[in-house]
């Protein structure tokens, strides 16, 4: 009985300072600061790759991945990879390759702005393939939604001027105007609303291009038409770190506007089947 007293007191005693240590741990949790800097990722495999509107992998499936580091300051480096196809190939390159870096910012507790270039590369693509294209964007929230207003400018570049003036000149590989630089740019803006009580966003996007109404040395363009619309209205479905989208993205370019483009601009560059249809993409990501 002696002993069991003892154990009691021993256990009674110990209470406070047990307390204590855990509140000292919480009090410690609450203030560590956060990491300075911070690593993010995400991995995803998509029906179609497509950029402003235009598809990159040839209407074919697409594997895609990014990592980002940002420091609490707000300068943030990243990269990002999909494989490519057809059109996207850019001289031979099975791989785009884009390179980020920019400054977030806080303007408000619900606004941001974020500055920025993305460099395009495509390695083991021919020649005059890579290019540079600052962007700004701003963003605002107000209760589930959220909305995004966009511009990126590419100054004048030999990658996107205009070589060749039409898709029969760069099948026969006659350039046109070997050298030329061009500059494009591009204005958009995003939509996004989070519905309650369930884990879906719808998102709506629409963007306008300018650019070279031509091909590039390479037989492609960032404005194929030099000057179009892409949009597109979908949704995601979020489980734990993954993300489910699907959506309908389209262009206004009709085939007879891109006629003169072909075969380049055609799946499969057979001079059929245009690549900038209307078309269901559907998407899984994973984000780590």
């Amino acid at each position: 009985m002696k002993l069991h007293h003892a154990v009691v007191a021993a256990a009674l005693s110990a209470l406070p300072m047990a307390a204590h240590a855990q509140s000292t741990v919480q009090d410690t949790a609450e203030t560590t600061p956060p990491p300075a800097i911070t690593v993010s990722g995400s991995a995803a495999i998509a029906s179609d790759y497509r950029f402003r509107g235009v598809s990159q992998s040839d209407r074919e499936m697409a594997v895609q991945g990014g990592i980002t580091v940002a420091h609490d300051s707000g300068v943030y480096a990243g990269a990002w990879a999909s494989n490519l196809a057809g059109w996207g190939t850019f001289g031979g390159a099975n791989m785009e390759l884009d390179l980020i870096g920019g400054y977030k910012a806080k303007l408000a507790d619900n606004a941001t702005i974020d500055v920025g270039l993305t460099w395009y590369m495509y390695p083991g693509g021919a020649d005059n393939t890579d290019f540079a294209e600052p962007y700004a964007k701003l963003t605002g929230t107000a209760g589930p939604a959220t909305l995004t207003a966009g511009v990126a400018y590419a100054p004048k570049q030999q990658a996107i001027g205009k070589w060749y003036n039409s898709g029969a000149d760069a099948a026969a590989g006659v350039y046109n105007d070997p050298g030329a630089k061009d500059d494009n740019l591009y204005l958009w803006g995003d939509g996004a609303l989070a519905l309650a009580g369930a884990p879906i966003t719808a998102r709506a996007h629409v963007g306008h291009s300018w650019g070279q109404n031509g091909l590039g040395p390479n037989a492609t363009a960032v404005s194929p038409t030099g000057e179009y619309w892409d949009w597109s209205l979908g949704a995601d479905a979020t489980y734990r770190n993954l993300t489910f989208n699907v959506s309908y993205v389209d262009t206004d370019i009709s085939a007879r506007e891109a006629g003169y483009l072909r075969p380049s601009f055609s799946k499969g560059q057979d001079g059929t089947g245009n690549i900038a249809n209307g078309t269901i993409v559907v998407s899984l990501t994973a984000a780590f």
